[in-house]
C-alpha cells in the first residue's frame, strides 16, 4: 500500500508531515506560519509598534527557529501596512563568521575552545549586531534591496535626502567599521555609499593639497630662479618641503594609530589597518573629532554607535529594531555544548543592553542553558533582571495543541472540497478515541517529534498492506507499537546514544 494512496483517500494532496525543519519547510513557510502558532505567542511577540526582549528556552525541535520565520512575517506584514513606522530586522542566527574571527585572535592565549569563549564579552556581541544591521542597511541603500529581498525592508531613495549632514557622516562612520560584504572591496562600497549620499568632503584632502601644490610651487620657482642644480644641492628647500608634508605625515600617522587600536579591539570582525586608514582619512579632522569609536574594552561606545545607527534608521522610517538570536547551539566551536553555550550567551544577559530603547531582543536559546540559571549568584539577577525579559523557560507543548497543531497541518494541504472531512482523528479506527490520541501526542513533547512519529505511523500502517487490499483506518496496535518504538530511540537519543 503507498503513502500517497493512503494520503489521497483522506483528501490530502501530500504529506503534512514529511519535514521535520521550518528552515526549509514549505508547507510552513507557504500556509502555517501566519496562522498557526504557539500558545505563548502574544508573549514572545508582544507588539510590532513597541518591540520588547523576550527569552525563551526550549528544546531540539520544540519551534525556536519556526518562532524567529514567524517573528520576521509578522514584522514584513506590519512595514507594509505602516511603511513609516516600520521595524528593521537584524537576525543574529550564523555565528560562525564571528566565533571564527575571534577564535583566530584568541590563539595566542589559548587554542581550547572554552577558554576562548570565556573571553567572549558584551561589546563583542553589539559589534557582530551592528555589523550585521549595518552591511543589511548599506546593501539596502547601494542595490535597492534589503538582503532578504523583502519589500517591507527596503529604503526608499528619497528619504535619503532627509538625513542630517551629521547623519551621514555617522552613516559613513558606521560602514567604514561595521559594513562586510564580500561583493566589493571595502573601500569601493563605502566610496559608493558616500556618493549616494552626496557627502562631500573635500576639506578631507587640505593636507595632502598642501604638500602636493606647495612642493610643485616651490620646485618651479627654485628651478626658475636657481637651476635645478640649486634645488638639489640646498637644504632649505628640502626643509620647507618637510614642513608643507608634516601635516599630511602626522595625520596619517595619527590614523595609522586609530586603525590599528579598532583592529585590534574589534575581535568578532577582520580589519586591515591599511584599508581602514585609507577609509579613515576621508573624513575631516572635525567629522572624527569626539565621536565614539570601538577601540576600548568597553560597551559605552557601542551603545553610541547604536545609538547613531537607531538615529539614521528612523529617519529613513524605522522606528524600532528587532533583534533576533537563534541557533546558538549550531556553530562548530560550540558543537552542541551547553557549558560552551552558556559561555557565550551570559554576556548578553545585561539589563542595560536587553532593555536598550527602541530595540527588542528575541533570544531564542536551547533548553539545555537554561539549567545553568539554578546556579547563578544573586548578583547576575540583579544585572540581568530576567524578571522583566518576558522570561519563558520552557517552550512547552501539550498534547492538546499538538493534535491542533496536527489538524492545522493537515487542512493546509486538504484538496479541494475535502477541508470538511480532513480531521487526524480520521486516520484512526473507532477504537482510538480523541483523548487517547491526544494522551498519545502529548508524550512526543515538540512538534518536531510529531512529525518524525506521525511520518514513521504512517509508513508503518502501509507497508502492512498491499495496494489492491487497503486499510484506510490505523489500528491500536500499529499505533502502540510505533509509538513504543519510537520513545525507546527518543529515550535514547536525549541519553546521547543514539540519532532520534
Amino acid at each position: 500500500m503507498k503513502v500517497q494512496q493512503f494520503l489521497e483517500h483522506h483528501g490530502l494532496a501530500q504529506n503534512p508531515f514529511s519535514q521535520e525543519d521550518a528552515q526549509t519547510d514549505p508547507l510552513f513557510k507557504q500556509h502555517c506560519s501566519r496562522d498557526v502558532f504557539h500558545p505563548a505567542w502574544d508573549k514572545i511577540f508582544g507588539s510590532a509598534d513597541e518591540p520588547a526582549t523576550a527569552v525563551v528556552f526550549g528544546e531540539k525541535g520544540s519551534g525556536k527557529t519556526a518562532l524567529r520565520l514567524q517573528i520576521v512575517e509578522q514584522i514584513s506584514a506590519h512595514n507594509r501596512a505602516h511603511p513609516d513606522h516600520r521595524v528593521f530586522v537584524i537576525e543574529y542566527d550564523d555565528f560562525n563568521p564571528f566565533l571564527d574571527a575571534f577564535h583566530e585572535r584568541m590563539k595566542l592565549f589559548s587554542h581550547n575552545p572554552e577558554k576562548t569563549l570565556a573571553r567572549f564579552r558584551l561589546w563583542d556581541h553589539m559589534d557582530a549586531i551592528l555589523s550585521l544591521g549595518v552591511t543589511d542597511l548599506v546593501t539596502a541603500i547601494l542595490e535597492g534591496q534589503s538582503a532578504s529581498a523583502d519589500a517591507a525592508f527596503t529604503i526608499d531613495s528619497g528619504k535619503l535626502t532627509q538625513l542630517s549632514p551629521p547623519q551621514k557622516r555617522d552613516l559613513l562612520l558606521l560602514a567604514a567599521y561595521y559594513d562586510r560584504s564580500l561583493g566589493l572591496s571595502p573601500g569601493e562600497r563605502w566610496t559608493r555609499l558616500r556618493r549616494k549620499l552626496h557627502f562631500h568632503n573635500w576639506k578631507a584632502y587640505w593636507d595632502l593639497t598642501l604638500g602636493v601644490a606647495g612642493s610643485a610651487v616651490l620646485f618651479g620657482l627654485t628651478t626658475y630662479f636657481g637651476g635645478l642644480t640649486q634645488f638639489r644641492d640646498s637644504w632649505w628647500p628640502w626643509a620647507i618641503i618637510l614642513l608643507l608634508w608634516a601635516p599630511w605625515v602626522w595625520r596619517q600617522l595619527h590614523l595609522v594609530w586609530h586603525a590599528w587600536r579598532v583592529s585590534r579591539q574589534m575581535k568578532v570582525i577582520d580589519h586591515n589597518v591599511n584599508p581602514l586608514r585609507r577609509t579613515m582619512s576621508r573624513f575631516e579632522g572635525k567629522d572624527l573629532v569626539g565621536q565614539p569609536t570601538p577601540s576600548r574594552d568597553r560597551s559605552d561606545d557601542r551603545y553610541e554607535l547604536l545609538s547613531k545607527f537607531q538615529s539614521v534608521l528612523r529617519t529613513l522610517g524605522f522606528q524600532s529594531v528587532t533583534i533576533l538570536v537563534d541557533r546558538v547551539d549550531e556553530p562548530h566551536l560550540i558543537n552542541g555544548s551547553a557549558q560552551r553555550m552558556r559561555d557565550l550567551l551570559w554576556p548578553m544577559f545585561d539589563n542595560k543592553f536587553l532593555k536598550h530603547a527602541g530595540v527588542g531582543l528575541k533570544l531564542l536559546l536551547p533548553i539545555e542553558v537554561s539549567f545553568y540559571l539554578t546556579k547563578e549568584d544573586k548578583e547576575f539577577y540583579e544585572r540581568s533582571r530576567l524578571d522583566k525579559q518576558n522570561l519563558i523557560r520552557s517552550l512547552e507543548w501539550t498534547g492538546e495543541s499538538l493534535y491542533d497543531l496536527a489538524n492545522d497541518r493537515l487542512q493546509a494541504v486538504a484538496l479541494d472540497g475535502q477541508t470538511a472531512k480532513v480531521k487526524l482523528k480520521s486516520w484512526f479506527e473507532e477504537s482510538v478515541d480523541e483523548p487517547e490520541l491526544v494522551s498519545t501526542l502529548a508524550r512526543l513533547r515538540v512538534p518536531r517529534h510529531l512529525f518524525k512519529f506521525i511520518h514513521r505511523l504512517l509508513v508503518d500502517h502501509c507497508n502492512r498492506y498491499t495496494a489492491e487490499s487497503p486499510k484506510w483506518q490505523i489500528g491500536r496496535e500499529t499505533l502502540q507499537s510505533a509509538l513504543a518504538v519510537y520513545l525507546r530511540d527518543l529515550e535514547a537519543y536525549d541519553r546521547g546514544m543514539g540519532t532520534g
